[in-house]
């Protein structure tokens, strides 16, 4: 499947953003007739409420605030793709504030396996386990759900995990503070559990 998404308004309020997330995820899986009722019932009521969620929004503005160079970032990147062990910023994303609201969240959600928040050049602010890469902007996934300050969706395909023997399927969206796309967060769910 091809990874899809469709814009938003850059002015829109937060209860619109809403309803246009829901309805732009309603527009990507039904193009898609192998997707099921039941992963777009489950994001529009567990995943579209999360993207003005106060604690995502307040870390994303914050690293978003320190205005790293996109060099910088991707520096960050090689390292974090070539280390062995842990590198202090990754165990630093794995525990900060960001990360700990998204535990509560996985917690609740048995559905979400991962999940990361990226800022708004794609790079991760927090996330419950480590991802392969710092820099997540050449990827689809951020590309789609920020989409240069739009706001969109993106349906990944369904991947079979090895580590967790499920079926996982990525759903990107943005994070939208007072009508402004300021990033976006990845929740890989688990399909068998929805």
């Amino acid at each position: 499947m091809k990874y899809l998404y469709v814009s938003l308004s850059l002015m829109l309020v937060s209860f619109t953003a809403v309803a246009g997330l829901a309805e732009d995820l309603g527009k990507a899986i039904d193009s898609n007739p192998k997707a099921e009722e039941k992963v777009k019932t489950y994001v529009k009521k567990a995943l579209i409420p999360l993207h003005n969620n106060a604690v995502f929004v307040t870390e994303v503005k914050k690293h978003n605030a320190k205005a790293m160079s996109l060099d910088k970032i991707k520096e960050i990147d090689k390292k974090w793709q070539a280390a062995e062990d842990y590198l202090p910023i990754q165990e630093q994303l794995m525990d900060n504030t960001c990360a700990r609201e998204i535990i509560k969240i996985i917690e609740v959600n048995p559905a979400i396996k991962e999940a990361f928040v990226m800022g708004n050049q794609g790079a991760v602010v927090g996330e419950n386990d480590l991802t392969s890469d710092y820099w997540q902007g050449d990827e689809a996934k951020w590309k789609n759900s920020f989409n240069g300050g739009k706001g969109g969706i993106d349906v990944g395909k369904v991947k079979h995990d090895k580590s967790t023997n499920s079926q996982l399927q990525q759903i990107s969206i943005p994070v939208i503070d007072g009508g402004k796309v300021i990033g976006a967060i990845t929740f890989g769910l688990d399909i068998s559990k929805l």
